[in-house]
């Protein structure tokens, strides 16, 4: 009996601590979507990632739109001269998310909604966007968004 008391009390104090800190890695559908199956007809979106001579860094295209019940593969394109990331989300849960990275600014990630690219190399996510609205996608290694790594899928 003890033994479950204190398992119920750790599980309580750890799940927000996870939710807040992990966002979206566990593959399961999300407000914005679930993860896409590679095997299926996708729509390809090729998103460039960089850093230009004055300091911005930016995403080309940095905002898109999408169906809802529509497969994309983002195609992920580092032209940058260091690592950059694409995290897809809810705004909110970028914001936590950039929160976990300033903590944790090494955290790496290849996670359904996201990957992070060295530089000269590619990756992919393939996303299904289930429900309509607004969503976000960011590069939250720390000070990249601040420096305009930062878009928007619009999905109707």
């Amino acid at each position: 009996m003890r033994k479950l008391i204190f398992t119920a009390a750790f599980a309580a104090v750890l799940a927000p601590a996870v939710a807040l800190a992990d966002p979206g890695h566990d593959g399961k559908a999300r407000a914005y979507g679930e993860p896409g199956d590679p095997a299926k007809p996708a729509r390809t979106v090729e998103v460039v990632m960089k850093e230009t001579d004055d300091g911005k860094m930016l995403f080309e295209p940095g905002a898109m739109a999408a169906k809802r019940g529509e497969q994309v593969r983002f195609v992920l394109k580092n032209e940058g001269r260091v690592d950059h990331e694409f995290m897809l989300a809810t705004r909110a849960e970028n914001d936590r998310h950039a929160i976990a990275m300033r903590k944790n600014p090494d955290m790496e990630h290849d996670d359904p909604n996201g990957r992070r690219v060295s530089p000269g190399k590619s990756g992919e996510i393939v996303w299904k966007f289930t429900k309509a609205g607004e969503f976000n996608f960011a590069c939250l290694i720390p000070g990249h968004r601040e420096a305009g790594m930062d878009g928007t899928v619009a999905v109707k």
